[in-house]
């Protein structure tokens, strides 16, 4: 009788540890991932790396040399193609402390070429130089093994190349840049060619979804004629989607890039004619975008190049009552810091979770010491994209 008594609770022993087993791994299966674990789902990530004025046709001072834009470029190529095997840094944001692995877009955010003035090369020179580094040096890989692909948008001096402007340049007109940024951006059935092109009516505007996030690429600056497109293309999309915008100009503006609005609207060393609007004050320009804003609440976020630095802040609109994330990346040519520091060159390496409705930009240092230091990381912002 004892000895079945003694079996009896044994089994009875066993049968509770295996219901509290059982019990546990419940839990662990319905109980919510911690982000951690999220992250680690890369169909719901994209990444970007994002780079501007890139200006090819001038030169600066570079690792001892005073050396073309061409060589400066393709040492940020190099440095770009190493990233897969680069480690995230524990900043808490996406992936942090991860291998990015993987990137799926390269953007860029305008000034690809220089103005061809004072002796520096053309617009079709300068393209050229840009096609071998990126478009054919490139060897990213996205998340299923294909090349990366590009999201280009131009920049003033691009489009002055190929509208003139108002000191002397050598041609005095060369459209290489945008007819070539229009026609892979939007691929036309008939391509666009240098004869062709007419940036009044061709300019490179176009949106791209991806892990459920809305980019949209604008010309130059969000101005009134650029917002009858966004209007149109924001009307494609749900409302509570997530946008971000990527242009070439800060989200203030820059006064001297709006049309001429006096006499016969003609280039002048104050109005350069990249922006169709006619300028009529910053103050109102940024009003009646900040109207914008405010009307599409979905736009969570706004990167741009031309002042050259990395930065990240807020447009609040000259009522501050808006509140933009801004992120402004620097330059390897051009840059207002790593102009005369080139240790703090950098790009933007943007990780976007499709899943959390969140966005990590981290500054990408990847010239701090030596020809083959790797790459290190500067400041990192994450926010919510809801």
């Amino acid at each position: 009788m004892k000895k079945n008594i003694h079996s009896f609770n044994i089994s009875f022993i066993l049968l509770i540890l295996l219901l509290v087993f059982s019990c546990k791994q419940g839990d662990v299966a319905t109980s919510k991932l911690p982000e951690s674990i999220q992250t680690s789902d890369t169909t719901q990530i994209t990444q970007l790396v994002f780079a501007a004025d890139l200006h090819y046709g001038i030169t600066r001072a570079f690792r001892g040399n005073a050396v073309d834009a061409n060589i400066v470029n393709e040492a940020m190529v190099k440095q770009i193609n190493a990233l897969p095997t680069a480690v995230f840094p524990t900043d808490e944001g996406i992936n942090a402390g991860k291998k990015v692995g993987f990137i799926d877009y390269i953007a860029i955010g305008g000034d690809i070429t220089n103005r061809q003035q004072s002796g520096i090369q053309s617009a079709t020179a300068s393209w050229a130089q840009f096609s071998a580094d990126y478009l054919n040096g490139i060897t990213l890989k996205n998340k299923q093994n294909k090349s990366a692909e590009f999201l280009l948008t131009c920049g003033n001096h691009d489009v002055s190349n190929a509208i003139g402007f108002y000191k002397t340049m050598s041609p005095a007109i060369d459209n290489a840049s945008m007819v070539n940024i229009y026609n892979l951006m939007l691929k036309p059935s008939t391509p666009k060619t240098s004869s062709t092109y007419n940036y009044n009516t061709d300019k490179p505007n176009y949106s791209k979804d991806i892990v459920g996030v809305h980019l949209m690429f604008v010309t130059m600056w969000p101005d009134s004629a650029n917002r009858v497109w966004m209007e149109k293309d924001l009307s494609t999309i749900n409302a509570s989607t997530p946008v971000i915008l990527f242009t070439h100009d800060p989200a203030g503006g820059e006064p001297t890039h709006f049309t001429n609005p006096l006499g016969d609207h003609g280039l002048t060393a104050d109005y350069e004619n990249e922006i169709e609007e006619r300028y009529k004050g910053m103050l109102s320009l940024q009003k009646e975008f900040a109207v914008f804003l405010k009307t599409h609440s979905n736009i969570k976020a706004y990167f741009h190049g031309h002042t050259n630095y990395n930065e990240y802040y807020t447009f609040v609109g000259p009522d501050g009552d808006v509140n933009l994330h801004v992120y402004r990346v620097d330059s390897p040519m051009k840059g207002a810091a790593s102009g005369s520091d080139e240790t703090k060159l950098s790009f933007h390496v943007i990780s976007i979770n499709g899943k959390s409705k969140t966005m990590t930009v981290r500054e990408c240092l990847w010239n701090t010491s030596s020809i083959n230091s790797p790459i290190a990381w500067g400041t990192t912002s994450t926010i919510p994209l809801y």
